[in-house]
């Protein structure tokens, strides 16, 4: 590295900053740039394990967290924008029923209701209009034909059906925990560190990334909440090819 009067050539700082970028995007899945708009566009993801927790992380080619869904004013109809880590953890390990559907990592915004009633994201001492906040979920995914292209929703809960639930369930008739994960969002990533009872058994896993809309039913009926739009992959295909620590 050379130096000038105490400053550190252009030169020099591009190499700097390029390696700086090549050790935070090392490893996992990486993608082409170019398949959506640039807060949606992914570019790397990848999952590694971190103390008792496993760290997913996904980088965008813009701002991550720039766009989020307009107000309809109401929660029938409404939009949420989403940043989504299916994978291969069995649903049993967060507090699901086994084998339940495709558990994921989701970190989420949606001005038009909330669904973390045990936190206060915004910090203004009401923890029930906190759902434009980014804050994140453990969803446990499903197809349905009837979502549409794609065929995939947050699995729903029949009327007088008693599965198990996770403790932090917020009370929605989905296969849906809120347990306070805060995610990171700054510059083109999203990061989010989720905890579990035992790592080792979730440390061989696979994954991909997803950014999608999802949509509240306008009849508030099953499916309550349907992918409505897939914005980008990582993988091109849902394939799950990563690999935690790979």
């Amino acid at each position: 590295m050379t130096y000038k009067n105490g400053i550190i050539h252009a030169a020099a700082l591009s190499l700097l900053l390029t390696s700086a970028l090549a050790q935070a995007h090392d490893g996992g899945i990486r993608a082409e740039a170019g398949n959506a708009q640039a807060s949606s566009d992914i570019v790397h993801a990848k999952v590694y394990v971190d103390g008792d927790g496993l760290v997913f992380h996904m980088a965008v080619a813009g701002e991550a967290g720039q766009s989020k869904p307009t107000p309809v004013g109401a929660l029938a109809g409404s939009d949420v924008f989403a940043y989504v880590w299916p994978t291969t953890i069995d649903s049993a390990e967060v507090g699901f029923e086994a084998q339940a559907g495709i558990l994921a990592m989701a970190v989420t915004a949606h001005p038009d209701f909330d669904d973390t009633p045990l936190d206060d994201e915004n910090g203004d001492g009401d923890p029930g209009n906190d759902g434009n906040v980014w804050h994140s979920h453990w969803v446990v995914l499903g197809p349905d034909e009837t979502c549409g292209p794609g065929g995939l929703k947050v699995i729903d809960i029949p009327e007088g059906a008693a599965p198990k639930l996770p403790e932090t369930w917020p009370n929605l008739p989905l296969l849906i925990d809120s347990p306070g994960h805060v995610p990171t969002l700054e510059d083109d990533t999203v990061e989010v560190r989720a905890p579990f009872a035992d790592v080792g058994r979730v440390a061989d896993a696979q994954f991909d990334a997803v950014v999608a809309g999802l949509r509240i039913n306008a009849n508030l009926h099953a499916p309550l909440l349907c992918v409505t739009d897939v914005l980008d992959i990582a993988s091109g295909d849902l394939s799950l090819p990563g690999k935690v620590n790979q």
